[in-house]
């Protein structure tokens, strides 16, 4: 599985971002119930100038990896775009130092498709590949106590809280912060 791989789980395939998530991206993605903890819906510009990025980045070698995730299987809806799961480089000049650069995952799934496990299946694959074709030793996690879907996420995949990493965003609104940070280390072999 090379760097650029395209994932697959029981129920989901994880493929590289394409040109064409663009339309799916402005109608399920880039909506008040997705964005609410995300800093809010974004222009259709952004969105665009976002997905360019995320495909500019896959192609790098030490580029982040956002993964868009299609619905394998099923009578109804193989083939669906569900959701997103990437691995990215901490950019928040507001984060602690000790935090730039270091690789933290993250995801959002299409609102049609809550509650499914969707995002807990795509996320431990993405866990997989960091750990084991990145190779790396630990993975970061950050939302808000007012996040609280993924902050029961972050516990059901493993993620330990690190209440001395937490900061204040001043891209995101108040109620929104502070940002809490997770953090998991690679399984032992």
């Amino acid at each position: 599985m090379g760097a650029d791989a395209t994932l697959v789980t029981e129920r989901l395939i994880l493929r590289p971002p394409d040109e064409a998530d663009l339309p799916w991206l402005l109608e399920a993605m880039n909506t008040d119930a997705v964005m609410r903890h995300l800093a809010g819906v974004r222009s259709p510009e952004a969105v665009a100038a976002s997905l360019a990025e995320d495909i500019a980045a896959f192609a790098a070698p030490d580029g982040h990896r956002r993964w868009t995730v299609w619905l394998r299987d099923g009578p109804q809806q193989a083939g669906t775009r569900v959701g997103r799961v990437g691995l990215f480089h901490i950019r928040s000049p507001a984060a602690p130092a000790v935090l730039h650069g270091q690789r933290e995952i993250g995801w959002t799934f299409a609102a049609a498709h809550w509650g499914q496990g969707y995002a807990t299946e795509a996320a431990e694959e993405a866990l997989g590949f960091a750990f084991g074709v990145l190779g790396l030793p630990l993975i970061y996690a950050q939302t808000s106590d007012s996040n609280r879907a993924s902050t029961r996420m972050m516990r059901r995949l493993g993620f330990t809280a690190r209440p001395e990493l937490g900061y204040v965003d001043p891209d995101y609104p108040a109620q929104d912060n502070p940002t809490t940070v997770w953090s998991l280390a690679a399984p032992h072999a």
